[in-house]
């Protein structure tokens, strides 16, 4: 039988700080950390199709389902190397697209054209769009990622994602632009009319097993199709096992309760991007009384199920 392979044409990889850098990291070691991770990330660049988009980003903590079967334990990896890289092959009907705003140092005012550029204005086709900002220690970070997440709070756009340590990899973008000193916002934005989506937030007051499965039983209510669809978890770093007092894997174990044969990927981070948004299929979603939901969180974890729409 002739070997039939299929080619990705958009890449998300994560990988925590440790796995990219080979070490542990001090102040001294930033320089070479720099210049190793770069060489990493390159030589992963290597391996994929020229044409391919490539969006990597380095994160304190991983959450993975190892590859072999959708119905295998996802792990919250808070500690120790870990990695993982998700392939999407050319899904008719759907387009998916990598993006990057960076902070202009010049301007304090964004320039909300550019978002149309991005294919983020003006789709009527925009179904969900996953945001990373990098650097967000930087003076500014935050106001600049508010100017960002504040005209897409949509109420027909699925919105989730977090704060990471850096971005490795964004293969659109111009070779001699170093990622590194600005802070910005890096993402990936799918496109299509059969794409659906939901999200929960789960605040502070989720710290048990019950409450856990509560949030998880919400997002099971949203009734999205389970086949061909994708989980992603973004859990701040304060949470996992030091929030549920010891119990390791709680909140990745409540989502494979609910969703036995959805595999969920995602990272601990420095902050999440994300609400309660539950969409019904023809995407509209519940009304809330026209308030803006607050996107922005610290503690918190932002579950989100992708999509893709039925293969044939």
């Amino acid at each position: 039988l002739q070997q039939v392979h299929v080619l990705p044409q958009t890449v998300l990889y994560i990988a925590d700080a440790e796995t990219f850098s080979g070490h542990e990291e001090s102040h001294e070691q930033k320089k070479a950390r720099k210049r190793n991770s770069k060489e990493t990330a390159m030589a992963l660049e290597k391996l994929l199709p020229k044409r391919c988009q490539v969006l990597g980003l380095v994160t304190p903590g991983i959450v993975v389902t190892p590859m072999g079967s959708s119905s295998n334990q996802p792990q919250e990896i808070e500690e120790g190397e870990a990695g993982f890289a998700l392939l999407f092959p050319k899904i008719d009907g759907v387009k998916i697209h990598t993006f990057h705003f960076s902070k202009d140092v010049k301007n304090r005012v964004f320039d909300e054209s550019k978002f149309a550029e991005a294919g983020l204005k003006n789709n009527p086709d925009l179904r969900v769009v996953l945001l990373f900002g990098y650097n967000s220690w930087k003076s500014g970070a935050t106001r600049f990622l508010h100017q960002i997440v504040n005209p897409l709070n949509e109420k027909s756009i699925i919105l989730a994602g977090g704060q990471v340590e850096s971005f490795t990899s964004l293969t659109s973008e111009n070779s001699s632009a170093q990622p590194g000193d600005a802070c910005g916002v890096v993402g990936l934005a799918f496109s299509g009319p059969q794409i659906q989506s939901a999200t929960v937030l789960l605040d502070q007051d989720v710290a048990d097993e019950r409450t856990a499965e509560a949030a998880m039983q919400r997002l099971k209510a949203a009734n999205i199709p389970e086949h061909n669809t994708i989980g992603f978890m973004f859990a701040c770093v304060g949470r996992g096992y030091r929030h549920y007092k010891t119990k390791r894997n709680m909140e990745a174990d409540a989502f494979r309760k609910f969703f036995p044969n959805v595999p969920l990927f995602g990272f601990f981070g420095h902050g999440e991007i994300g609400c309660d948004r539950i969409v019904t299929g023809n995407f509209v979603l519940r009304e809330c009384n026209d308030i803006k939901d607050d996107l922005l969180h610290g503690y918190t974890t932002v579950m989100t199920l992708i999509h893709l729409g039925s293969t044939k």
